[in-house]
Formats: C-alpha cells, structure tokens, sequence
C-alpha cells in the first residue's frame, strides 16, 4: 500500500511542480480570448466550467487504454509503474499540454493543422489520414470492448450491444457538444469514482497482499518479453498516447481561459495516470503471480481480468457497479473519437459544421467504415492501434518541441521524450510480427539511430517562420 500511495503522491506532486513548469514555458495569456469565447458556435464551439471541461477531458481520454493497457504491464512486475508515473509527468501530461494549448493558440485547431503549422504540408497530410485512422480504430476497440464486458454482464448477445452502443456513438457525433456528453459525463464519472477508489478499498480489506511478488525492477513477464520497446507501447494511456492528441482540441474549443490549461490538459493526464497505477496494482495484487494473472488473460484477455477481479473484491452488485465504471471509460472515449474524427475530416474539406446535415454528411461514411472494421479480429485491431496510438504521440511531441525551439523557448522538455518515443515506436515496428519482424538486436540500434537523425534535424533546423493563422488573427482581433 506505502508503495502505491508513494506513486500517487509523486504524481500529484508532479502537477504542481513540473506541471506549473511546463505552464511558464508555454508561456499562458490570460487575457487572451479562447476559440470558445471568439468562435463560439454553439455546437463544437462552447464554452464550458472548469470542472466539466477537465471531467469531460479526462473521460475522452481514459478509454480502456488506462485498464487494459496495464492489466497487460503488470505481466512486467512493479517496473511498470515506474512508467506509468515518470512517463505520466515528464512525457504524457506534458503532450497532453501542447496538443491542447497549442490548439487553442490555433483557434481550436485539430492536431493534423497543428502539426501542419510545424513540421509542413507533407506532415499535416500524413497526420490527416493517419489521425482519422488512428480514430476509427479507437471508436471500434471502445466499441467491442465494452460490448464484450456488457454482453458477459447481461447474458445479451456482443452484436446487439454493438449496435446500441453505435447508436449512441452517431447521436455524440452530430449533436452539439452540450447536449449529450457536457450533461451526461458528469453521471459517468460517478461511475469512474466508484470504480477507482472502491476497488482499491476492497483489495485493501481482502487478504491478498498489495504487490505479492514484492517491489522488484526486475523484468518479470512469464514470456520474458523485453522491456524496451514493448512495454512502452503496452502502456500508452495511462502514461503517454497519441490518442490523447486528437481529444484535447475538442475541449481546447471549450476551455474559458488559456489558465484553465494546466488543471485541464496536464491534470487531466496525471489522474488517468491514477486510474493506469489501480489497475497495474490489480494486476501485481489480486494474482500471485505474473504467470497466474497470464492464465486469466490467456483464457478471457483482460476483460476476463477486469470481471475476476471486480466481482471477487466487491461482491455481485459492487461488481456489477465496478464493471459499468470500466465500460464508460471506453464509451466516453468512443464517443469523442468519432466526433474528433469528424472535425478532422470537416476542417480537411472546408465543411461548415453548423447545419446538422453537413454533420450527417461526414458521419455516415464514417460510421460505415468503422463498421466494417469491427468485423476484423480484435487482438489485430489493438495491435495496430498500439502502435498508430504511440506514432501519434511522437508526431505531437517533435511538433511541440519545433514551436518551442521557433519562439525561443526550452524545447527539451518535449525533444527529450519525442526522442526516447522515435527510437521506441520504430524499434517495435522493425521488431513486431505487425511489422518487419526483425530481431530485436537489429530493430534496436535501427531505432536509436532514427531517434539522434530526428534529434539533428531539429537541432539544425533553421528559424522556420509559420505565416500567422487566420485562426489567431481572429482571436487577437476579438
């Protein structure tokens, strides 16, 4: 228990220490209008509380990334959260910043236009279609996923669920953001309270030990897969995820005032950081061992864990309660995944979103073809999204790094984890069976080497001047 209260205090203290750091590197205008307040349009446009736009944010960003994600860490042992933290403060809450401060600073731009305004034209072309890929194959993992525990839950079939839960996903996506996830979001992060907290309350009143292999940094996966890439893209959310990149322009159309970003953007990051340290120590506590947590991943994958574990610690009906907090984390990501992609797609094709069917517009192909991905095997989805998720998280990270190197700022708060997550996302994609299925001993030194090319060429970049936004013009005017 001493050892999970340590991590979780180091997280909070890492909010306002590293936190308030990175807020006075950005540099923040408080009298600065947000696109919220310029721009508002009553539909994605809106301004919103504090405390909703930090809920909000948070429940886009925890999908099932924060509780499978480290049920499948802590198969490494208690190393794991020591990603989660340290890569939680110094990387994830730090990207998470950028993505969304940046996006205001672009009239709430999305991360393909912010990453355009960087790194190039070729970059935001990339980023447009990897982006809106990255966020069908997040739609339909936190479709499938919750569809799995519910079906198990109610004995109704997974396709029946499927089809509710897009249901819900197309009315999210069109109606003004206000209407559904701004009223409901707050009934959904009760459910997220319960979860959290009473899980953890109900391992420390059983008589399972908090970590039964002891705290130990040594790798202790039953299949002794290594460390370096592989736990890095295990944990994404929960420690650093490029998904988080696509969420936070939603709200950065929504934040009052640029002071609001730390608490929402960088805060929001360190409390789903809390939810990825319950969950690993699930995983650590509630299994003797790593081989025997494998065992119930082998024969249900981590929704058979999330199920073990909620109605073991807190009977039928605190299970039954534990088990809808973990089913709306990926629904309140699903929605805004699909919204996200939408706004994507509109800024590409220059589509005014105010008059619903030009929302319809948009989001009827795109539901059709997260449909037809649903259809392919879910383990190969979530591989692939691993990998998009992290690929995403780099693009933001060297993006962020090449504003604050062009302003004269202290760029190696983001260079030095862009350049840590270049050498990890193409490490594993030389040395995925997704990927070039090379060895490790060859795929490693491939990606250090790619990271120090990356690192070189912003090093000697010169001042590139991005012309003025209409999008600023039109906030400092306002």
């Amino acid at each position: 228990m001493l050892w999970f209260l340590l991590g979780v205090c180091t997280l909070i203290a890492g909010y306002f220490i590293y936190g308030k750091i990175i807020e006075r590197i950005f540099g923040i205008k408080p009298a600065r209008p947000t696109p919220a307040i310029a721009q508002n349009d009553g539909v994605d446009f809106v301004p919103m509380s504090t405390k909703k736009v930090y809920l909000v944010q948070l429940l886009n960003i925890a999908g099932l990334g924060p509780i499978f994600g480290p049920i499948l860490g802590a198969l490494y042992g208690p190393v794991a959260l020591l990603w989660i933290v340290f890569g939680s403060i110094f990387a994830g809450a730090v990207h998470d910043y950028f993505s969304g401060m940046l996006s205001v600073r672009a009239g709430g731009a999305s991360v393909p236009t912010v990453v355009g305004r960087e790194l190039g034209k070729g970059a935001k072309h990339f980023m447009n279609g990897f982006a809106v890929l990255l966020l069908l194959l997040v739609g339909v993992v936190f479709t499938l996923g919750p569809a799995k525990l519910l079906g198990n839950l109610s004995g109704t079939s997974v396709p029946v669920w499927v089809a509710i839960i897009f249901g819900y996903y197309m009315l999210a996506t069109i109606v003004p953001i206000d209407k559904i996830i701004g009223r409901f979001y707050p009934l959904f992060g009760a459910l997220l309270v319960f979860m959290s907290v009473g899980l953890l309350v109900g391992l420390g009143f059983s008589d399972k030990p908090f970590y039964s292999s002891g705290i130990t940094l040594e790798n202790l996966h039953p299949k002794d897969l290594p460390l370096w890439p592989l736990l890095f893209i295990t944990i994404a959310c929960g420690a650093l995820s490029g998904f988080h990149a696509t969420q936070s322009p939603l709200m950065a159309r929504c934040v009052e005032n640029e002071s609001n970003g730390r608490f929402v953007f960088y805060g929001a990051m360190i409390g789903e950081g809390i939810i990825a340290m319950i969950w690993a120590t699930l995983g650590m506590s509630f299994y003797d061992s790593p081989a025997a947590l494998q065992a119930t991943l082998a024969s249900g994958g981590p929704s058979a864990v999330v199920n073990e574990v909620s109605t073991s610690l807190l009977g039928s009906v605190g299970g039954i309660l534990a088990i809808l907090g973990v089913v709306v984390l990926p629904i309140t990501s699903g929605d805004t995944s699909f919204r996200a992609a939408r706004l994507i797609l509109a800024d590409f094709l220059n589509f005014d979103q105010k008059p619903i069917v030009k929302r319809l517009l948009i989001a009827l192909p795109m539901f059709v073809v997260g449909f037809m991905i649903s259809k392919m095997n879910f383990n190969v989805i979530w591989r692939y999204f691993g990998w998009a998720n992290q690929m995403t998280a780099v693009m933001m990270l060297w993006t962020a790094a090449a504003w604050l190197k062009r302003h004269d700022k202290f760029h190696w708060v983001c260079t030095i984890p862009a350049v840590f997550m270049t050498g990890v996302v193409n490490a594993y994609l030389l040395s995925a069976e997704i990927g070039f299925n090379l060895p490790l001993s060859i795929a490693g030194p491939i990606g250090i080497v790619s990271s120090v090319l990356v690192l070189a060429w912003l090093l000697l970049r010169g001042k590139h001047q991005v012309p003025e936004e209409e999008a600023e013009r039109l906030l400092d005017n306002a």
